[in-house]
């Protein structure tokens, strides 16, 4: 009998450590997903709240709960979750500037038996409509804008280019514009001249057309200018828009044996690191530039980025074989900390027309 009391009491404490060991939570939700169907982006934040029930036999404890995106935002219950109670995470979606259809996940992780739950969060933004202030954000006077700049990204040397943009007046009277000061290789129109008022909501609106003559302008490498407006014949010149243009010379006319006879521009190094300098110290270095073709190099334009950096070359026509020495000065004068400053050289050299010549510095 005293045996089998010693034996049963083993028993006992043996089904004990068993139910206490598989002591364990478990996380139900109601649903993983959600689809907030389609909606305005001026609807602003969307939100759902998932809710869970700890359906194990010991508190439940969320230690994170990741958005894939910064897009959205989960909250959740802090507190553990006793067994058979029930928690939630509430998870925001927001929509400014996202048109279009999204599915995101949020990663929940737990110390429950399914510890990694992924919920999915899906919809279509419809887009807001823009304002005109959205439309056009550029204020030129009493227009508004697109865009204040036009750009030639790359044109030939012998070449006339046309782009446009428009000009919009929202208010209710209609204003006269007219060009000023412009260069004679840029010409400039305005379709209609008066841009009309605003008409039951919808703004009046103008073409501003811009030809830019490569060949006149005379030059290479970025040219940049700047066309001013005037409005009912009031001039301000802060009414203005930029013209640029990256002038590039023409060589698709040259035949084989040209090509082969053409000018190569060398330089001995392309970069110079003055190193450590005091802002009083000016600093000057020559790049050494050499003809390695078989006709006449010709710098056609040299520029540096900035007006602390000067740069000289002894002279613009290089004969085959011959070299010339770039000299480039450096003023420290009010710089502070790691500088770096480019020299922009173009030649004639059909294969190599344009090199970028590198300075550095330290400015203690």
């Amino acid at each position: 009998m005293k045996r089998f009391s010693v034996v049963l009491a083993l028993v006992v404490v043996a089904l004990l450590h068993s139910s206490m060991g598989s002591a364990q939570p478990k996380i139900v939700f109601d649903k993983l997903s959600h689809d907030f169907g389609s909606f305005k982006e001026s609807a602003g934040l969307q939100s759902v709240t998932f809710e869970f029930t700890n359906k194990g036999n010991a508190p439940l404890i969320l230690n994170a709960v990741n958005a894939s995106c910064g897009c959205t935002s989960p909250e959740w219950t802090r507190q553990p979750v006793v067994p058979n109670a029930k928690g939630m995470i509430k998870v925001t979606y927001n929509p400014a500037n996202r048109p279009g259809s999204f599915g995101k996940t949020v990663t929940v992780l737990s110390n429950a038996e399914n510890n990694n739950i992924v919920l999915t969060i899906s919809g279509k933004v419809d887009e807001k409509e823009k304002t005109i202030a959205e439309l056009y954000p550029r204020e030129i006077g009493p227009l508004r804008a697109e865009i204040n700049h036009i750009s030639f990204p790359t044109i030939k040397n012998n070449e006339v280019r046309t782009e446009a943009m428009v000009l919009v007046n929202d208010s209710d009277k209609p204003v006269a514009v007219t060009v000023k000061n412009l260069p004679g290789f840029i010409k400039a129109a305005i379709d209609p001249a008066i841009v009309p008022a605003k008409l039951n909501g919808v703004p009046g609106k103008s073409k501003l057309t811009v030809v830019f003559d490569a060949k006149a302008a005379n030059s290479f490498g970025y040219v940049v200018n700047r066309m001013y407006l005037s409005f009912d014949g009031v001039n301000d010149y802060k009414n203005s828009i930029g013209v640029s243009a990256t002038i590039e010379e023409d060589f698709s006319g040259l035949s084989a044996a040209e090509l082969a006879n053409a000018p190569v521009a060398a330089f001995n190094t392309d970069n110079c690191d003055f190193g450590d300098i005091q802002q009083d110290m000016k600093k000057e270095f020559d790049f050494v530039l050499t003809n390695n073709g078989k006709r006449d190099l010709i710098i056609r334009d040299i520029r540096a980025s900035c007006g602390c950096t000067t740069v000289n070359p002894e002279k613009k026509l290089i004969s085959p074989g011959d070299k010339v020495p770039v000299k480039i000065l450096f003023d420290p004068t009010g710089k502070k900390g790691r500088q770096s400053k480019t020299v922009t050289v173009i030649t004639n050299d059909p294969k190599n027309p344009t090199t970028t010549l590198r300075i550095s510095s330290n400015i203690l």
